[in-house]
Protein backbone atom coordinates (compact mmCIF):
# COMPACT_ATOMS: atom_id res chain seq x y z
CA UNK A 1 0.00 0.00 0.00
CA UNK A 2 1.20 3.50 -0.80
CA UNK A 3 2.23 5.46 2.30
CA UNK A 4 -0.16 8.22 1.23
CA UNK A 5 -3.49 7.35 2.76
CA UNK A 6 -7.01 8.75 3.00
CA UNK A 7 -10.50 8.26 4.36
CA UNK A 8 -13.39 7.48 2.01
CA UNK A 9 -16.71 8.23 3.69
CA UNK A 10 -19.71 6.88 1.78
CA UNK A 11 -22.65 8.81 3.21
CA UNK A 12 -25.15 6.57 1.44
CA UNK A 13 -24.08 3.71 3.73
CA UNK A 14 -24.08 5.68 7.00
CA UNK A 15 -26.84 4.72 9.46
CA UNK A 16 -26.05 7.44 12.02
CA UNK A 17 -25.02 5.02 14.78
CA UNK A 18 -22.09 7.25 15.86
CA UNK A 19 -19.84 4.23 16.47
CA UNK A 20 -17.08 6.21 14.72
CA UNK A 21 -17.45 9.07 17.23
CA UNK A 22 -17.25 6.68 20.19
CA UNK A 23 -14.28 4.75 18.79
CA UNK A 24 -12.42 8.01 18.15
CA UNK A 25 -13.02 9.22 21.69
CA UNK A 26 -12.03 5.90 23.24
CA UNK A 27 -8.80 5.55 21.29
CA UNK A 28 -7.71 9.14 21.74
CA UNK A 29 -8.89 9.52 25.33
CA UNK A 30 -11.23 12.42 24.57
CA UNK A 31 -13.89 13.33 27.10
CA UNK A 32 -17.61 13.00 26.37
CA UNK A 33 -19.57 15.97 24.99
CA UNK A 34 -22.63 15.39 27.10
CA UNK A 35 -26.13 14.77 25.82
CA UNK A 36 -27.26 18.32 25.08
CA UNK A 37 -29.62 18.59 22.11
CA UNK A 38 -29.38 21.74 20.02
CA UNK A 39 -33.10 21.99 19.37
CA UNK A 40 -32.51 21.91 15.62
CA UNK A 41 -31.70 18.24 15.20
CA UNK A 42 -31.77 14.84 16.89
CA UNK A 43 -27.97 15.02 16.79
CA UNK A 44 -26.55 15.63 20.25
CA UNK A 45 -22.89 16.30 19.46
CA UNK A 46 -23.34 19.28 17.14
CA UNK A 47 -20.20 19.49 15.06
CA UNK A 48 -16.53 18.61 14.89
CA UNK A 49 -14.45 20.48 17.45
CA UNK A 50 -11.73 20.17 20.05
CA UNK A 51 -13.51 17.26 21.75
CA UNK A 52 -15.30 15.75 18.73
CA UNK A 53 -12.86 14.74 16.03
CA UNK A 54 -15.45 12.61 14.19
CA UNK A 55 -19.03 13.85 13.96
CA UNK A 56 -22.06 12.25 12.32
CA UNK A 57 -24.27 14.96 10.88
CA UNK A 58 -28.03 14.37 10.67
CA UNK A 59 -29.75 15.87 7.62
CA UNK A 60 -33.51 15.82 7.32
CA UNK A 61 -34.58 15.24 3.72
CA UNK A 62 -37.65 14.89 1.57
CA UNK A 63 -38.79 11.24 1.49
CA UNK A 64 -37.99 9.32 -1.66
CA UNK A 65 -39.80 6.00 -1.67
CA UNK A 66 -37.48 3.12 -2.42
CA UNK A 67 -34.37 5.28 -2.26
CA UNK A 68 -33.79 5.76 1.42
CA UNK A 69 -37.38 6.23 2.50
CA UNK A 70 -40.43 3.98 2.50
CA UNK A 71 -43.00 6.13 4.27
CA UNK A 72 -43.90 9.15 2.11
CA UNK A 73 -45.66 10.88 5.00
CA UNK A 74 -42.50 11.12 7.07
CA UNK A 75 -39.15 12.82 6.42
CA UNK A 76 -36.12 10.75 5.55
CA UNK A 77 -32.78 11.06 7.29
CA UNK A 78 -29.42 11.45 5.65
CA UNK A 79 -26.27 10.89 7.66
CA UNK A 80 -22.62 11.64 7.04
CA UNK A 81 -19.59 11.22 9.28
CA UNK A 82 -17.52 14.40 9.08
CA UNK A 83 -13.85 14.73 9.99
CA UNK A 84 -10.76 16.88 9.35
CA UNK A 85 -10.10 16.94 5.60
CA UNK A 86 -6.29 16.82 5.92
CA UNK A 87 -5.99 19.25 3.00
CA UNK A 88 -3.20 18.87 0.46
CA UNK A 89 -2.61 22.59 0.94
CA UNK A 90 -3.67 23.21 4.52
CA UNK A 91 -4.50 26.72 5.70
CA UNK A 92 -3.89 25.71 9.33
CA UNK A 93 -0.41 24.44 8.56
CA UNK A 94 0.50 27.57 6.58
CA UNK A 95 -0.70 29.85 9.37
CA UNK A 96 0.93 28.12 12.35
CA UNK A 97 3.75 30.40 13.63
CA UNK A 98 5.41 27.83 15.91
CA UNK A 99 5.69 24.80 13.63
CA UNK A 100 3.27 22.89 15.82
CA UNK A 101 1.34 21.70 12.75
CA UNK A 102 3.21 19.34 10.46
CA UNK A 103 2.59 17.08 7.46
CA UNK A 104 3.13 13.40 8.25
CA UNK A 105 4.57 10.75 5.95
CA UNK A 106 1.01 9.45 5.41
CA UNK A 107 -0.18 12.81 4.04
CA UNK A 108 -2.16 13.82 7.12
CA UNK A 109 -1.96 17.15 8.95
CA UNK A 110 -0.96 16.71 12.59
CA UNK A 111 -1.04 19.19 15.50
CA UNK A 112 1.75 18.61 18.02
CA UNK A 113 0.06 19.54 21.32
CA UNK A 114 3.37 20.00 23.14
CA UNK A 115 4.41 22.72 20.65
CA UNK A 116 1.04 24.51 20.22
CA UNK A 117 1.03 27.92 21.93
CA UNK A 118 -2.73 28.45 21.63
CA UNK A 119 -2.60 31.44 19.25
CA UNK A 120 -5.60 29.99 17.31
CA UNK A 121 -4.39 31.19 13.89
CA UNK A 122 -5.14 27.65 12.67
CA UNK A 123 -8.72 27.97 13.85
CA UNK A 124 -9.52 30.98 11.66
CA UNK A 125 -7.60 29.73 8.61
CA UNK A 126 -9.31 26.33 8.33
CA UNK A 127 -11.87 26.61 5.48
CA UNK A 128 -13.87 23.71 6.94
CA UNK A 129 -14.18 24.96 10.52
CA UNK A 130 -12.58 21.79 11.83
CA UNK A 131 -9.88 23.09 14.19
CA UNK A 132 -11.06 24.38 17.55
CA UNK A 133 -9.29 25.75 20.60
CA UNK A 134 -10.03 24.11 23.92
CA UNK A 135 -10.71 27.13 26.14
CA UNK A 136 -9.95 25.26 29.34
CA UNK A 137 -6.72 23.83 27.96
CA UNK A 138 -5.57 26.75 25.78
CA UNK A 139 -4.48 24.62 22.83
CA UNK A 140 -6.03 23.71 19.46
CA UNK A 141 -7.12 20.19 18.63
CA UNK A 142 -8.51 18.18 15.70
CA UNK A 143 -8.36 14.69 14.15
CA UNK A 144 -4.83 13.27 14.18
CA UNK A 145 -5.52 10.88 11.25
CA UNK A 146 -4.77 8.25 13.93
CA UNK A 147 -1.09 8.80 13.24
CA UNK A 148 -0.08 6.56 16.14
CA UNK A 149 -2.15 3.68 14.78
CA UNK A 150 -0.87 4.14 11.23
CA UNK A 151 2.72 4.04 12.50
CA UNK A 152 2.17 0.45 13.67
CA UNK A 153 0.17 -0.66 10.63
CA UNK A 154 -3.33 -0.20 12.06
CA UNK A 155 -6.27 1.62 10.49
CA UNK A 156 -7.86 4.64 12.21
CA UNK A 157 -10.25 3.69 15.00
CA UNK A 158 -13.30 5.22 13.28
CA UNK A 159 -12.85 3.12 10.13
CA UNK A 160 -12.37 -0.03 12.18
CA UNK A 161 -15.55 0.56 14.21
CA UNK A 162 -17.92 1.46 11.34
CA UNK A 163 -20.42 -1.44 11.10
CA UNK A 164 -21.60 -0.64 7.56
CA UNK A 165 -18.19 0.17 6.04
CA UNK A 166 -19.41 3.68 5.39
CA UNK A 167 -15.89 4.75 6.42
CA UNK A 168 -13.04 3.00 4.66
CA UNK A 169 -9.36 3.78 4.79
CA UNK A 170 -6.36 3.05 2.59
CA UNK A 171 -4.32 4.15 -0.40
CA UNK A 172 -5.64 7.48 -1.60
CA UNK A 173 -5.47 6.60 -5.30
CA UNK A 174 -7.33 3.32 -4.79
CA UNK A 175 -10.01 5.08 -2.75
CA UNK A 176 -10.51 7.67 -5.49
CA UNK A 177 -11.10 4.82 -7.96
CA UNK A 178 -13.48 3.15 -5.52
CA UNK A 179 -15.41 6.41 -5.11
CA UNK A 180 -15.91 6.74 -8.89
CA UNK A 181 -17.13 3.14 -9.16
CA UNK A 182 -19.53 3.64 -6.25
CA UNK A 183 -21.04 6.78 -7.75
CA UNK A 184 -21.51 4.95 -11.05
CA UNK A 185 -23.35 2.15 -9.20
CA UNK A 186 -25.60 4.61 -7.39
CA UNK A 187 -26.52 6.44 -10.57
CA UNK A 188 -27.34 3.16 -12.32
CA UNK A 189 -29.77 2.50 -9.45
CA UNK A 190 -31.54 5.79 -10.08
CA UNK A 191 -29.71 8.08 -7.68
CA UNK A 192 -28.75 10.66 -10.28
CA UNK A 193 -27.70 13.19 -7.62
CA UNK A 194 -24.87 10.96 -6.32
CA UNK A 195 -21.44 12.55 -6.50
CA UNK A 196 -17.92 12.75 -5.08
CA UNK A 197 -16.66 15.51 -2.78
CA UNK A 198 -12.90 15.79 -3.33
CA UNK A 199 -12.05 19.47 -4.01
CA UNK A 200 -8.83 18.94 -5.98
CA UNK A 201 -9.40 21.98 -8.19
CA UNK A 202 -9.71 24.51 -5.39
CA UNK A 203 -7.09 26.29 -3.30
CA UNK A 204 -6.86 23.32 -0.90
CA UNK A 205 -5.70 21.22 -3.90
CA UNK A 206 -7.49 18.06 -2.76
CA UNK A 207 -8.09 16.39 0.57
CA UNK A 208 -7.31 13.13 2.34
CA UNK A 209 -10.97 12.84 3.36
CA UNK A 210 -13.07 11.96 0.31
CA UNK A 211 -16.86 11.71 0.43
CA UNK A 212 -19.51 9.96 -1.65
CA UNK A 213 -22.88 11.58 -1.12
CA UNK A 214 -26.18 12.52 -2.65
CA UNK A 215 -27.26 16.09 -3.33
CA UNK A 216 -25.65 19.38 -2.44
CA UNK A 217 -22.42 19.05 -0.37
CA UNK A 218 -23.46 22.16 1.57
CA UNK A 219 -26.19 20.06 3.21
CA UNK A 220 -23.35 18.27 4.98
CA UNK A 221 -21.33 21.40 5.88
CA UNK A 222 -18.96 20.87 2.96
CA UNK A 223 -18.19 24.11 1.06
CA UNK A 224 -18.24 23.66 -2.74
CA UNK A 225 -15.19 25.91 -3.16
CA UNK A 226 -13.06 25.91 0.02
CA UNK A 227 -10.47 28.69 0.15
CA UNK A 228 -7.24 28.96 2.11
CA UNK A 229 -6.27 32.48 3.24
CA UNK A 230 -2.98 32.17 1.33
CA UNK A 231 -5.02 32.53 -1.85
CA UNK A 232 -5.25 36.25 -1.16
CA UNK A 233 -1.67 36.69 0.07
CA UNK A 234 -0.24 38.21 -3.13
CA UNK A 235 -3.14 40.65 -3.43
CA UNK A 236 -2.68 41.62 0.22
CA UNK A 237 1.03 42.30 -0.21
CA UNK A 238 0.32 44.29 -3.39
CA UNK A 239 -2.21 46.46 -1.57
CA UNK A 240 0.21 46.98 1.31
CA UNK A 241 2.98 48.01 -1.10
CA UNK A 242 0.68 50.50 -2.86
CA UNK A 243 -0.39 51.97 0.48
CA UNK A 244 3.22 52.27 1.66
CA UNK A 245 4.20 53.95 -1.61
CA UNK A 246 1.35 56.44 -1.32
CA UNK A 247 2.33 57.31 2.27
CA UNK A 248 5.97 57.77 1.29
CA UNK A 249 5.02 59.98 -1.68
CA UNK A 250 2.75 62.10 0.50
CA UNK A 251 5.45 62.53 3.14
CA UNK A 252 8.01 63.47 0.49
CA UNK A 253 5.69 66.08 -1.08
CA UNK A 254 4.96 67.52 2.36
CA UNK A 255 8.68 67.74 3.12
CA UNK A 256 9.49 69.41 -0.20
CA UNK A 257 6.58 71.81 0.14
CA UNK A 258 7.69 72.78 3.61
CA UNK A 259 11.26 73.38 2.31
CA UNK A 260 10.05 75.94 -0.28
CA UNK A 261 8.63 78.23 2.40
Amino acid sequence: MSPITAFLTDSTLCIGCKACEVACKEWNGISADGLEFTGFSYDNTGAVGHSTWRHVKFVEQEPETGLGGNAPDFPAWGFSSDVCKHCERAGCLEACPTGAIVRTEFGGVFIQPDVCNGCAYCVVTCPFGVVEKNKSDGRAFKCTFCYDRQKVGLQPACATACPTESITFGDINELRRTAKERVQQLRERGMEDAGIYDPQHTSVEGTHSIFVMRGDPRSYNLPPDPETPGLYLSAGWRSAAIAAGAIFAGALLAFLGDGDR
